[in-house]
């Protein structure tokens, strides 16, 4: 095959040449924070906000089959729920290494609680700050990862096990007030 000649080349620039995407889409893409005006993703600079108090509560639900639950006080690996509160933690203060567009927090409280319930674990988590940005992909990253662990300690028992309902239950702090998602607990 020929290769082309510099004259049969064109070079392209994301931003010039892209195909114009009409009035409704530009307008939403310019609305999302993570992408700027040529709709390249980008992390939001933060710089000019203010430090505020912000925390964020999430959940995860680990259903486990009824035999693999009675077994799960004797599991050879060990305690998958306080090996899965660990991990949790962890996971929270390294979000920005695992979530590309976040930034790295100075978080001053990350907690994971793990509650065996009829079904399954029910895993919630509570992240904490003083950050100019929130930390609602912290808490939603300790419960992730957390469920995770939960599955790799007892996937010997039951390859079925099955990671449900992550979603974040409430925030406070931020230019967008709080959250607080419908039928979640005050707490």
């Amino acid at each position: 095959m020929k290769k082309p000649s510099p004259s049969q080349t064109k070079t392209v620039s994301p931003a010039r040449d892209a195909p114009p995407l009409g009035r409704r889409r530009a307008a939403a893409r310019l609305a999302l924070s993570h992408f700027d005006a040529a709709g390249r993703a980008r992390m939001v600079d933060v710089s000019g906000k203010r430090a505020t108090a912000r925390t964020a509560r999430a959940q995860a639900f680990v259903r486990i089959p009824p035999k693999a639950l009675a077994k799960l006080s004797r599991n050879p690996k060990g305690d998958p729920l306080e090996v899965a509160r660990i991990a949790g933690i962890a996971a929270a203060k390294r979000t920005w290494e695992l979530i590309p567009l976040c930034h790295p927090l100075p978080l001053t409280h990350a907690d994971v609680e793990t509650h065996l319930e009829a079904g399954g674990v029910r895993i919630l988590t509570r992240v904490a700050t003083l950050a100019p940005t929130g930390v609602e992909m912290e808490a939603l990253t300790a419960a992730a990862v957390a469920a995770l662990t939960v599955y790799d300690m007892t996937k010997a028992l039951d390859k079925s096990i099955a990671i449900e309902d992550l979603y974040l239950l409430r925030k406070t702090g931020g230019k967008s007030g709080d959250y607080r998602r419908a039928g979640s607990p005050r707490r």
